[in-house]
């Protein structure tokens, strides 16, 4: 059992149990990894307005010492992901970590606003991560909000706008980028496109209804970053993160009137007749 690789995530709580650290754990876990957190910010959402977001930033002294912690195990962690980091001070000291601890495999999920909310969390952290995190992540996995506005194209409508998305934030030094559309574009297609400097790779499955996808983008980068761990490469990574994302949304569930969860049991269950 001394093999079993470890993995670290900076990631925000989703009190609803599907996205953030919640994602990421049951991720790790599903990959057979064992998964570490870094807790950087709170997010709860109000059932009488709406679901409304509130999201709470700690204070960078709690995350210090919780990387304190984390970095103190006797075996290297394997790989390492960020997510919402909520601050331009947890942003520095994500890079600052990285840096100093020369992670294996860095995947950089560079999550600017909460899913169903049109405001960005923290606007000043995206330039943040733009000059800190972009530049040394093997692979980074922006939505379409995310990658227009990292690769200054603003709004993102077609396959060749994510193409054109991901070879700007590839040129800021990131090595792999997986500009993820999901369902968001028109058509009965949901499209992630991967471009590793050389050759874009469409990714696409049909869409699902319901579309149960909460916590999704979460789950593919955590899914990534689980296969890195594990030894397989980018490409590979990236594609079986397709697959296993995929299921966990097409066995995706009603949380309430405002959310449905993806399920990441799912693609270890799916060829049983458990779900």
């Amino acid at each position: 059992m001394n093999n079993i690789k470890k993995v670290l995530t900076f990631a925000g709580s989703d009190a609803s149990g599907g996205a953030g650290l919640a994602a990421d754990l049951k991720t790790f876990s599903e990959y057979s990894t064992y998964g570490m957190v870094a807790l950087t910010t709170i997010a709860t959402m109000d059932p009488d307005d709406n679901w409304k977001h509130h999201v709470t930033t700690l204070p960078i002294s709690i995350v210090e010492e919780q990387l304190k912690t984390i970095l103190a195990g006797d075996t290297k962690i394997a790989a390492m992901k960020t997510g919402m980091l909520g601050s331009v001070e947890i942003v520095e000291l994500a890079a600052k970590t990285i840096s100093a601890y020369q992670f294996p495999k860095v995947v950089i999920d560079p999550v600017l606003a909460c899913k169903g909310e049109g405001e960005l969390l923290n606007p000043e952290t995206a330039q943040a991560i733009q000059k800190y995190l972009l530049p040394i992540a093997d692979v980074a996995t922006p939505n379409l909000l995310e990658a227009g506005i990292f690769s200054g194209l603003g709004k993102l409508t077609t396959i060749e706008d994510m193409k054109k998305a991901a070879e700007k934030i590839f040129n800021l030094g990131t090595k792999h980028v997986v500009v993820k559309g999901g369902k968001s574009l028109e058509g009965d297609k949901a499209i992630d496109i991967y471009y590793d400097g050389e050759k874009h790779y469409i990714l696409e499955t049909e869409k699902i209804q319901p579309a149960y996808n909460h916590g999704a983008g979460c789950t593919f980068a955590a899914a990534i970053t689980a296969g890195l761990a594990t030894g397989l490469s980018e490409k590979e990574a990236i594609f079986k993160a397709k697959d296993f994302v995929t299921a966990a949304i097409e066995h995706g569930f009603r949380f309430n009137k405002f959310v449905g969860p993806v399920f990441h049991g799912a693609y270890r269950l799916k060829d049983s007749e458990t779900i």
